[in-house]
């Protein structure tokens, strides 16, 4: 009976020996994990960086158009569409810094 328990607080003293040596090897990020977030911080200042001057044309376009109507209701109409359609995707676009951050701290 203590033989068998001897051995077995000994197996248990050397897996803790040996589990706890690792613990120190792997206290570092992966690199994927690395890259994933260099390729998320890459993502966002493209898409920031692309979207900004179209929605700036696009807005652009709308307001041209709602400017040279000359009262016809159907190019109002379209105007106002544009116009807000940009809004809506431009703010959408500035969302997507949140929506990474919070794909960032799920990673990491």
């Amino acid at each position: 009976m203590f033989k068998k328990l001897f051995k077995i607080s000994i197996i248990i003293l050397f897996c803790f020996l040996i589990f706890s040596q690792f613990n120190s090897i792997f206290a570092f990020a992966p690199k994927i994990v690395n890259k994933l977030n260099s390729s998320f911080n890459d993502i966002e200042k493209w898409c920031i960086k692309l979207a900004t001057p179209a929605a700036a044309v696009s807005l652009a376009i709308g307001l041209f158009i709602k400017k040279f109507s000359f009262g016809d209701e159907e190019r109002i109409r379209i105007s106002k569409k544009i116009i807000r359609a940009t809004l809506i995707s431009y703010a959408l676009l500035l969302a997507i810094d949140l929506v990474l951050a919070a794909i960032k701290s799920l990673v990491s």
